[in-house]
């Protein structure tokens, strides 16, 4: 059973972004980029299912500009098998990513699609719900336990009242919750190994995909600061205060 993983490139965890001074959206000049690290959990999840003997072949795959060959790399060096690159230096957005993938899906048949339950950048948690309603698969998202035997996968999801255990028939879309895993350092002999591995490269229209954006950003700004605390006397004071200035009794 094949497993496919995409993987987005995006800005560091560990940054600290800026917004542009035009407000058009976020500086990514000369700033770190890696793994979105939902999909970096969704990674290292489909080759512990290949350990088990439960998976044949983990294929990575990215949609953006040819510097995503770096993210695909670095999913190879953790333990995927290949990448495939959709190449494209237009802006992607989650409906045009979710019909690249269901191309891919077509083409490629995996067993199960495992991705990330959303990107940290644009925090949209949309493409696995889009991209299961594509190709009219089942789904199970914000895993934090998964298991795959007997054409079946068992995924223990993360709702609000608690823990959800569900049995969806593969083939299935599965999203990846933080408390799924946690990633494998990726050793430098498993790097050069990565630079070896086969990666494909697609443009859009080979695929038959229209990826025009379908939404506009019309500005983007960096939330209001913080405003200072007070210090209040008593109870009654502070109930005062939540009563008739912050009104939120």
């Amino acid at each position: 059973m094949k497993i496919l993983v995409p993987v987005k490139r995006v800005v560091d965890k560990d940054i600290k972004v800026r917004v542009k001074s035009d407000g058009t959206g976020v500086d990514i000049a000369n700033v770190k980029m890696s793994m979105n690290p939902f999909d970096e959990i969704a990674v290292e999840e489909a080759v512990r299912l290949k350990e088990k003997g439960a998976v044949t072949e983990v294929i990575a795959v990215s949609c953006g500009d040819a510097k995503c060959q770096e993210t695909l790399r670095t999913a190879m060096a953790i333990g995927a098998d290949r990448g495939i690159l959709v190449e494209s230096d237009a802006e992607l957005q989650p409906l045009a990513i979710a019909k690249l993938l269901k191309a891919l899906v077509d083409k490629e048949q995996p067993g199960l699609v495992f991705l990330g339950k959303q990107a940290i950048d644009s925090d949209d948690n949309q493409v696995g719900q889009m991209l299961a309603a594509l190709t009219d698969l089942p789904q199970a998202t914000f895993a934090s336990k998964v298991e795959v035997a007997d054409g079946k996968a068992t995924v223990t999801r993360e709702v609000d009242s608690g823990l959800e255990t569900l049995s969806i028939t593969l083939p299935a879309v599965v999203t990846a919750d933080l408390r799924l895993n946690e990633p494998r350092y990726v050793t430098l002999p498993n790097i050069m190994k990565a630079k070896k591995k086969q990666l494909d490269t697609f443009k859009p229209e080979d695929l038959g995909v229209d990826v025009a954006p379908r939404l506009k950003t019309l500005k983007v700004s960096e939330p209001p600061k913080r405003g200072a605390g007070v210090k209040v006397a008593d109870v009654a004071a502070l109930v005062e205060k939540l009563k008739n200035e912050a009104k939120v009794i």
